[in-house]
């Protein structure tokens, strides 16, 4: 498992609203036998179902899937500074802030052709927080 894409659908009729997908990566300082162990998620929504807890959901159900049946250990999310509500869902998955990135990353040129650079928070929980936030 390298890579892995989900839809987000609705329940009562299958209509798809959006994704969830990541990235496995493999730890530098594990042998080539050893199996990867952390993983980076995205989620996106259509605008139009957004608010309404289905992000949280995927996210959430997601993420005890790879904790509980891949063997991830850690989880780790990017988000643009100004994606509020991506921040809400990171911190109400019990994810914690470990960085802020001033301009991070570049997706889109700025009119002159160079490169805009976004301001980047990062977010992450282990398995061993995961399984400890339903606890309490």
């Amino acid at each position: 498992m390298k890579k892995m894409y989900l839809a987000i659908t609705l329940k009562e009729n299958g209509k798809v609203i959006g994704e969830i997908f990541g990235l496995l990566e493999k730890n530098e300082h594990k042998s080539e036998d050893e199996p990867a162990d952390t993983f980076s998620p995205s989620w996106m929504l259509n605008l139009n179902y957004t608010g309404k807890g289905y992000a949280f959901e995927a996210a959430h159900a997601y993420f005890d899937y790879l904790f509980d049946h891949k063997g991830i250990r850690r989880i780790y999310a990017y988000t643009d500074d100004y994606n509020l509500p991506s921040q809400k869902l990171c911190k109400k998955l019990g994810m914690r802030q470990e960085g802020f990135f001033k301009e991070f990353m570049s997706f889109v040129n700025e009119p002159d052709g160079m490169p805009h650079y976004e301001n980047t928070y990062l977010f992450a929980i282990l398995k061993k927080e995961w399984s400890e936030k339903d606890k309490h």
